[in-house]
């Protein structure tokens, strides 16, 4: 049996079971594997990946493994694993895992550096996670390192900094800036799973409710719109005046947070940022008030500040509730410690919006492989054509044709003499 350190083996067949219902749903990285199997573009390469260990994950890796790579897997968040999916990649793909859901701080970062033990040639990151902890505590190894790819925001928001810094030390391909995933991904992904997760942690009707979006990005927009969508009464806080604009032209109501603090029932942040929830407005949150991230780490809403206004140890009142009481005896509750609450309490993304984000990781690490030794340490986009070749497949596999420009047409649009 080869290394790895998963919750428990016997759920092998079910997490079996899972990936095979993902990878229905999954037809352009269907398709990708198919040529990979072939071509083997990926041969002798070691590939270590730092995901969400999810079902969707688990056809990325089959995958790069299809397609000749030598993988390892470790989880990006503590509360994200499936660990019926783990064991399952491990025991009928020989894929070596390092994930537990619900592992604490000191095993996450021990299954960090259990993955960088196999001395990878890429890596795949969700949160830039991996790529620091070799750039912090094991720089000697970075010399070994040919390229790396990134899938969230707020990996490439970190990778970015890094390269500003001079200190970045390889290529990485924000895979998050692809079309093809933050339109789709972000938008349609983290919208509904993110509300599947509230729910399912609460069982809330939010019809009628007034639901507090904070940011308005690509997660943000998706957020809002299903959160009406069900009915809610739904407030954006922004600091970006253009985002703002578009919010509220959008049709949803844009206040400063600490106005929305006082109305809210129930709040998520999607931004990225630090102590975006803070402790002046959980000190006006009504009794009562849901608390919820859907960024990438907990650090959105200040935990630390919650606890200090709070008296006794918070109640676990239901899966992935912990309640509050404030010292002025309110009640405030924290949907899975404050963690991604759409894999915390639910499963994540849909497998049919994976399909594209993980087509991009799996066409992503074979450009890298290609053409890492020609780039510059910085953080780049994949290329446009690769892109809309994802669009494309992805109608072709729902159906749908669409229309071709006609030679005509063509040269109208590359020319400068043809007027009114």
């Amino acid at each position: 049996m080869i290394e790895h350190d998963v919750k428990d083996m016997a759920l092998a067949t079910a997490g079996r079971y899972k990936i095979e219902w993902a990878e229905s749903q999954m037809p352009v990285l269907k398709l990708i594997r198919e040529r990979f199997a072939q071509e083997r573009p990926l041969a002798g390469l070691k590939v270590a990946a730092c995901l969400h260990v999810t079902s969707e994950t688990a056809a990325l890796a089959r995958t790069m493994q299809a397609g000749g790579a030598d993988m390892v897997l470790c989880a990006s968040n503590p509360l994200s694993t499936q660990d019926e999916v783990a064991a399952s990649l491990v025991v009928h793909d020989e894929i070596p895992v390092y994930a537990i859901k619900g592992e604490d701080n000191a095993t996450y970062y021990q299954h960090l550096n259990a993955a960088l033990d196999y001395h990878p040639q890429i890596t795949m990151d969700d949160g830039c996670d991996l790529v620091s902890v070799l750039h912090k505590e094991r720089l000697s190894q970075v010399s070994e390192i040919l390229a790396g790819t990134e899938e969230t925001t707020t990996g490439v928001i970190r990778l970015r900094a890094m390269a500003k810094d001079k200190v970045l030390q390889y290529p990485v391909l924000a895979v998050n800036d692809s079309m093809t995933k933050h339109f789709f991904d972000n938008r349609y992904g983290t919208g509904q799973s993110t509300v599947d997760g509230i729910v399912r942690a609460t069982n809330v009707l939010l019809a009628g409710r007034t639901f507090v979006v904070c940011g308005y990005g690509w997660c943000g927009r998706g957020l809002a719109s299903r959160a009406r969508g069900m009915g809610a009464i739904v407030v954006v806080t922004e600091v970006d005046p253009l985002k703002a604009l578009e919010a509220l032209m959008d049709g949803f109501q844009v206040m400063p947070l600490m106005q929305a603090s006082r109305i809210g029932d129930i709040f998520c942040t999607v931004t990225g940022d630090k102590n975006v929830i803070d402790g002046h407005h959980m000190a006006v949150m009504k009794d009562g008030a849901v608390l919820s991230n859907s960024g990438h780490f907990n650090s959105e809403i200040n935990i630390p500040a919650l606890e200090s206004m709070s008296v006794g140890e918070p109640r676990p009142i239901r899966p992935f509730v912990a309640q509050y009481t404030t010292i002025d005896g309110r009640h405030l509750n924290l949907l899975g410690d404050g963690r991604l609450i759409n894999l915390a309490a639910a499963e994540g993304h849909p497998a049919a919006v994976m399909d594209m984000s993980f087509a991009n990781q799996a066409l992503g690490l074979e450009f890298m492989r290609e053409n890492a030794k020609t780039l510059d340490n910085d953080v780049y986009t994949i290329p446009e054509v690769i892109d809309r070749e994802i669009a494309r497949l992805k109608l072709v596999s729902m159906g749908i044709e669409i229309d071709t420009l006609t030679d005509e047409q063509a040269a109208y649009l590359s020319s400068w003499q043809e007027g009114t």
